[in-house]
């Protein structure tokens, strides 16, 4: 079964390649990004079986077309059905290895620090790593980064520096964001479009999404600029989902056409932008570039003109 899943990977990959080639990056392009998804295996309101299959291997489908060195973020709570571990859960995350993408750790039940003391949540962190950890030795891979679940590093200065130290302490690496967005409310409106049968709708929504994402990369990267006095390498975050699953080819070629070449996470923070402070602690899940930019004292008008998903997407979602 699984080499049967493999193959329609490689098939479908096949099938956007000509695709991807329609998107040349620039001749001495600087533009540097990395890939990173979080929620695996899946975070869809499509929770059957069949359709979590489908859904990924599309994803990798793209990221192999582009060669996407990308990296997943795993909730291991994701891999157990009726409290046992689902073979077939898992047989999602192995396919994300075969296709040579990396893992990491994005705590076993995505709770949210901001609400939870440091006891609860770093065993929710030890909890989320077992069979992460075992699957990449199996690729003689090893599980090294963590993403904060809402991006939620700790709202006072004493969570923060107690849950830095306990990471350093367990081996981990951070995985910051500079590229945050909205991705998710459109993800729940494309499902709920989906569901109810309305494709030109869904349509709608994700050629809207792709052309939304497009304003975030232009708005990060004059913060960038604005900060630094250059552009960085970015971190984009991104979820495993049906949007993507039907959208990452047009996201991908975006980039390119902005002139990204993709990098893996680990050459991403050799950036030295990442060296910088950040002291901040409050509520927000932001981007770790308005997280530098509040630690220099930035204010008010530079944070200006960050997009926004559209009226019609939020009316869609039908979020709380």
């Amino acid at each position: 079964m699984q080499k049967i899943l493999w193959i329609l990977i490689i098939f479908l990959g096949a099938f956007h390649f000509a695709k991807a080639q329609m998107a040349v990056q620039p001749e001495n392009s600087q533009r540097e990004v990395a890939v990173t998804i979080d929620d695996l295996p899946l975070n869809s309101l499509f929770r059957d079986m069949e359709s979590k299959r489908k859904i990924t291997q599309k994803l990798l489908a793209s990221l192999t077309a582009y060669e996407v060195p990308a990296i997943g973020f795993v909730n291991e709570s994701k891999l157990y059905t009726g409290g046992n571990l689902d073979k077939e859960q898992v047989a999602l995350l192995k396919q994300w290895l075969t296709a040579g993408l990396e893992l990491g750790n994005h705590a076993y039940a995505h709770k949210d620090y901001h609400h939870i003391e440091f006891a609860e949540f770093a065993e929710d962190i030890r909890k989320g790593e077992p069979i992460t950890r075992n699957l990449l030795a199996e690729y003689d891979k090893t599980l090294q980064y963590f993403r904060h679940p809402y991006l939620h590093v700790g709202n006072s200065p004493e969570k923060k520096a107690q849950l830095e130290s306990f990471l350093k302490e367990i081996g981990y690496k951070v995985a910051p964001v500079t590229i945050d967005n909205q991705e998710w409310i459109f993800a729940r409106a494309y499902d709920n479009a989906l569901l109810s049968g309305d494709t030109a709708l869904a349509r709608r929504i994700g050629e809207t999404y792709v052309d939304y994402m497009e304003d975030v990369f232009a708005y990060y990267e004059q913060q960038a600029v604005a900060l630094f006095d250059r552009e960085i390498r970015q971190v984009l975050l991104l979820h495993a989902n049906t949007i993507n699953s039907d959208y990452l080819d047009d996201l991908l070629a975006m980039m390119q056409e902005r002139g990204y070449r993709f990098t893996p996470l680990e050459e991403a923070l050799q950036d030295e932008a990442y060296a910088s402070e950040d002291t901040y602690t409050g509520n927000g899940g932001i981007s770790w570039v308005h997280r530098w930019a509040l630690t220099q004292g930035k204010e008010g008008d530079f944070f200006k003109g960050e997009p926004e998903a559209p009226a019609f997407v939020h009316e869609v979602a039908a979020l709380k």
